[in-house]
């Protein structure tokens, strides 16, 4: 069968199974989860106002949306949760695990809420949301430069409290300062520091999390198998992981960022074919990112051309800068003039699309503008060739409302073993890809992600092989996703691309742990 045939038999099944179980025990399951958590309180609680909101309350669809980052999950039509637990300690999440199980009802458990495919909010089983937006304390520790980071944080959250206790510190992880910690560390994390420092999941150190009894563990309670699975392996298929300690990294007073475009028309092509191979042999540095997408020419057929942009930033001076990319890449026709020197912080505002002289309050901002999209991802190993890049341009220009971030790896990433942690994509990446596609409307939909998965197939032959990779944090359903007691070989379609030989691993700890399964969604580790 195809693809999207075995999708749709599979998703028909669970839909299939959702109505019924509904039907059959869903007001006995509501009852009884409110019930048991209200118990659970104790004897001098007689309501859960302000931790578990019900469909009738006021406050549960604002909480629901306000950390929809997908809007195509906006929608009437996708499931809702029967209750969204907003806790305000660890019991509140013990509770809300126990009679979760005591009710049948599944957990989805959401930080930020960027999962690309709405895993952290939706599920097609009766279910409940622990929402962990109340959880988000951080403590920094400059003594021993660490800090502890509560999962229900934001990376903008982290970065505002790095800055304000020192201007030589930071922290390798993502450009978007609404993603939440829990999900970012638990599916890998990487920034325009991580060729020198490695991913965010690299610079954690310990971590707390609530098993499926309800027991609090840290790292050494936990053991050195689970904290290895949760450090890349995506923490939700284990538990919840309630914090983070990580490892703070010294940075530079002055770092040093530049952008150049190219078009098709004045040695775009020409320049992203070097850019391939010579973007990930720079200095560890040096991060320079090409970001593709699509414009007006009037020289064009079609009128359209393909725009390359190039970003770079340099852990350094532009006095240091200016040698090394005149060097490397003579044909930007760099000057001193064209770099712009600034604090790591600033680079922070600067990447997440903020004035470098924006106050750092902005970073503490949780509300964002959502749109409906679509994105995949891949890693290649060899350069693309003239011949599919040509074919790669003529498919770029047939759609405005997309882009490809293209993130060159080697540095530090080359050198820590493909087993470190979950996340196997180091040694032998010269860059990763992440495609994306947005609509406006529900008519545009079926067309837009038609053509991103046409976009995907036709660069299969350009890409990883065996398994051609993928990164979990840009979550892509396409690949596979689970049914009803989903195998080790079964699950193997998406877990291989994703973790490649960790996924063994994975499966290997996750019957240990929750051998029965509890944690579950479409693409979670299956149990051996």
């Amino acid at each position: 069968m195809t693809r999207s045939v075995v999708n749709l038999v599979l998703l028909s099944a669970i839909i299939f199974i959702s109505i019924f179980s509904a039907s059959s025990s869903g007001s006995a399951s509501h009852e009884s989860f409110l019930q048991c958590f209200q118990s659970g309180l104790g004897v001098n609680s007689n309501t859960s106002s302000g931790i578990v909101f019900t469909k009738t309350s006021s406050s549960y669809e604002p909480i629901l949306d306000a950390s929809i980052r997908n809007s195509r999950f906006l929608a009437t039509s996708v499931p809702k949760p029967n209750f969204i637990v907003t806790p305000h300690n660890l019991f509140h999440i013990q509770l809300a695990l126990r009679c979760s199980k005591h009710s049948n009802l599944q957990v989805r458990v959401r930080s930020g809420g960027h999962d690309y495919e709405g895993l952290s909010y939706v599920s097609n089983v009766p279910f409940i949301i622990i929402d962990l937006f109340n959880l988000r304390s951080i403590t920094i520790n400059m003594e021993d430069e660490t800090a502890w980071v509560q999962s229900g944080a934001t990376l903008g959250e982290l970065y505002y409290a790095i800055a304000n206790r020192s201007k030589v510190h930071g922290f390798p992880a993502g450009s978007c300062a609404t993603i939440g910690i829990g999900g970012h560390l638990s599916g890998g994390g990487f920034g325009t520091i991580f060729r020198k420092y490695g991913l965010a999941a690299d610079n954690v150190i310990d971590a707390q999390i609530i098993n499926v009894n309800g027991t609090i563990l840290n790292r050494r309670a936990m053991g050195e198998d689970l904290f290895w699975a949760i450090r890349g392996g995506g923490g939700s298929s284990f538990g919840v992981i309630t914090a983070w300690k990580i490892k703070l990294v010294q940075v530079p007073s002055t770092v040093t960022i530049f952008e150049v475009s190219r078009n098709l028309d004045d040695g775009g092509s020409e320049i992203f074919t070097k850019w391939q191979t010579v973007a990930p042999k720079l200095p560890a540095e040096l991060f320079l990112h090409a970001v593709l997408g699509v414009s007006n020419s009037a020289s064009r057929l079609g009128n359209k051309t393909v725009v390359f942009s190039f970003t770079g930033m340099y852990l350094g001076t532009a006095e240091n800068l200016l040698p090394l990319m005149q060097e490397s890449f003579a044909e930007f026709g760099l000057q001193r003039s064209n770099f712009t020197e600034m604090s790591w912080i600033q680079s922070v505002l600067y990447f997440a699309g903020f004035s470098v002289d924006h106050s750092l309050e902005v970073l503490l901002n949780r509300n964002i503008t959502s749109s409906s999209f679509k994105t995949k991802s891949d890693y290649v190993t060899e350069s693309i060739s003239s011949t599919g890049l040509e074919g790669l341009w003529k498919m770029l220009v047939l759609e405005e409302s997309q882009f490809m971030i293209l993130t060159p790896y080697g540095g530090i990433m080359s050198e820590i073993p493909e087993s470190a942690t979950p996340f196997p994509h180091r040694k032998g990446m010269l860059y990763g890809i992440q495609y994306s596609v947005s609509w406006d409307s529900n008519e545009d939909a079926t067309k837009d992600i038609k053509w991103i998965r046409t976009l995907y197939d036709y660069l299969a032959p350009y890409v990883s092989k065996l398994p051609r990779r993928a990164y979990l944090n840009y979550r892509d359903l396409d690949l596979g996703v689970n049914g009803p007691n989903t195998s080790y070989i079964e699950a193997q379609s998406w877990g291989l691309k994703y973790f490649n030989q960790n996924f063994k691993r994975l499966v290997e700890v996750k019957a240990r742990v929750d051998p029965e399964n509890f944690f579950q969604n479409e693409q979670s580790i299956p149990p051996l």
